[in-house]
């Protein structure tokens, strides 16, 4: 068994494979840390191109495309470690990347889990959409980043370099100790993807763990690199999560209201996509709702019984509200606005 597991969860992602390998290869040599790519059912060249130049990496096939929640659950069942990193095929890391990262987790045993910070892969100045230098939620269930608010990005210019609790850290690059990512449960498989980690965060707040973001490593994303952001499957699946992360985790003394006033936020904005012409992205939404209502049954079996709700670093206003009508378009006006975080 390895101290460190490096799991690359691989769909169709040969190209990226190919050109970011190298780097973790390269800057990834440490001992007792184990490499692996788990396929996800890919048809393309991967396989073919990793027994060809990488033969020394362990190669994990799942028999299909199980999503990137049950793709990561079925290929860590396979891997034997201290602790996972969970890593986008995307990623370009650093010198120095992954040592940080386990020297904090030795160190601190609350912790359970934590990121580096990330930048964009295409302008290396910026923090990047998937996470930047840590991840919370407003009370609607909406994601945003210190570096990251809604679309706006931050020039990285050193005003988030200190370490510090954040409420979720990105699946782009997350650091999870084994055993806690297998007693949770793993990502829940329900979600497919996008904001199971925020999900499985919370469940780990909830069990009295942090989550921590280390800036002093730092990794560059190129983002969007499974689905583009300008589509509706995505949505569909960003809207759906949503809506079962509140109705997961949030305590029952919320959950109604705020489940109530998310509808009419949303009512909102499918009427804004409808005016914009975009008749998908409304369907996208309606097709969320539905989901949602025909698997709530599921999703309350799935809350945690007798355990209170970490609500540590959930913004108590819309951040869509704050960033629209009053210009608060970066992290550090919504801390000046609102004493949460």
């Amino acid at each position: 068994m390895s101290k460190t597991a490096v799991v690359i969860l691989n769909w169709n992602g040969k190209n990226f494979l190919e050109k970011f390998l190298p780097s973790l290869v390269a800057h990834t040599s440490l001992p007792d840390v184990e490499l692996v790519v788990a396929d996800n059912g890919s048809t393309d060249e991967s396989k073919n191109f990793m027994q060809q130049f990488y033969p020394q990496i362990r190669w994990i096939e799942l028999d299909k495309n199980y999503g990137f929640t049950g793709g990561y659950n079925r290929a860590l069942q396979q891997v034997e470690a201290d602790y996972y990193v969970l890593l986008n095929s995307d990623i370009e890391v650093t010198e120095n990347w992954l040592q940080p990262l386990i020297d904090e987790m030795e160190n601190n045993p609350e912790v359970a889990v934590c990121m580096p910070k990330i930048r964009s892969y295409d302008r290396q100045n910026y923090f990047e959409y998937a996470g930047a230098a840590g991840g919370f939620i407003d009370r609607y269930g909406f994601p945003f980043c210190r570096g990251r608010v809604l679309k706006n990005l931050e020039e990285d210019k050193g005003q988030y370099d200190t370490e510090r609790e954040i409420f979720w850290a990105t699946g782009a690059c997350m650091f999870v100790r084994a055993n806690l990512y297998h007693q949770l449960g793993g990502l829940d498989d329900d979600f497919f993807a996008h904001m199971e980690e925020i999900d499985f965060c919370w469940r780990v707040k909830q069990f009295g763990f942090t989550v921590m973001c280390y800036p002093q490593s730092v990794v560059y994303h190129v983002g969007g690199g499974t689905l583009p952001n300008e589509n509706s499957f995505k949505l569909f699946l960003n809207y759906r999560n949503s809506l079962y992360l509140l109705y997961k985790n949030l305590p029952d003394r919320r959950r109604v209201i705020t489940l109530l006033e998310r509808i009419f936020i949303d009512e909102i904005s499918t009427v804004l996509f409808c005016l914009q012409g975009k008749f998908s992205f409304c369907a996208a939404i309606w097709k969320a709702y539905f989901a949602f209502f025909k698997n709530r049954k599921i999703m309350r079996r799935k809350r945690l019984k007798g355990r209170n709700s970490n609500m540590n670093g959930i913004y108590p206003r819309s951040i869509v509200i704050d960033f629209y009508l009053s210009k608060k378009k970066r992290f550090f006006s919504l801390i000046e606005k609102k004493v949460v975080l």
